[in-house]
């Protein structure tokens, strides 16, 4: 999981005068590390029988690359959420919802995080739910971490703060301190006139075409 550093752009500022931030950029990087590795494993076979194999073996291989390679694409390393002052863009699978933050209504984590705005509901697929990882934090939690924590974070007589902001708190699961920032976000900047607008959702066709394409291909490919 990976989180942009915030950072204000240098010499940039908004209409009012106040500095303007880097995107906030979430993406499950375990996700990331399984569609590299599987489309690894997927470009030695394929090539291996496209270089090696014998009758129709070669043809059917190269038909299979872009059935096989594009949804591992989408599945795995296209999903990410990007948040700013004005808008929340979410990229799925096979589409991307960009809602203004005053057109969205709620972020809730139960068991998939999901966007309600315009009306409507939106799996967010690039912030998975580990029930493990609730579990565990609320086990640190029930046991006291954040007080111990506190405990210990005394400097020269005066309490350090026991989670520094933008930092991970191990008392929370990461998709729920995603959405707690993310719903913070959105209510914070509702009423920013430069965050109003209707709820846009765009179909990756990019994705989808090729891949019908390729299904054909790998049917007549192994038909004829």
């Amino acid at each position: 999981m990976t989180e942009s550093d915030g950072k204000p752009h240098p010499g940039s500022a908004g209409p009012d005068g106040e500095p303007v931030y880097a995107d906030r950029v979430y993406r499950s990087i375990p996700g990331v590390i399984s569609g590299v590795l599987l489309l690894a494993v997927a470009g030695w076979l394929i090539g291996d029988a496209a270089l090696n194999g014998t009758g129709k073996t070669p043809y059917v291989s190269l038909a299979a690359v872009p059935v096989f390679a594009l949804p591992v694409i989408a599945y795995t390393l296209r999903p990410a959420v990007r948040a700013n002052e004005r808008r929340l863009v979410v990229r799925n699978p096979l589409r991307t919802i960009t809602a203004p933050w005053a057109a969205v209504d709620a972020l809730r984590a139960g068991y998939s995080v999901e966007l309600l705005a315009g009306g409507h509901k939106y799996q967010v697929w690039a912030v998975p739910v580990s029930l493990r990882q609730r579990k565990r934090a609320n086990r640190m939690q029930q046991r006291g971490g954040d007080q111990h924590a506190s405990r210990l974070g005394t400097t020269f007589g005066r309490p350090a703060p026991s989670v520094v902001e933008g930092a991970p708190d191990p008392n929370r699961a990461w998709s729920d301190q995603v959405v707690a920032i993310l719903q913070e976000m959105a209510e914070r900047n509702a009423g920013r006139p430069e965050a109003a607008g209707p709820v846009v959702v765009r179909w990756c066709w990019w994705i989808i075409a090729p891949t019908l394409v390729g299904l054909a291909a790998l049917i007549a490919a192994i038909v004829a």
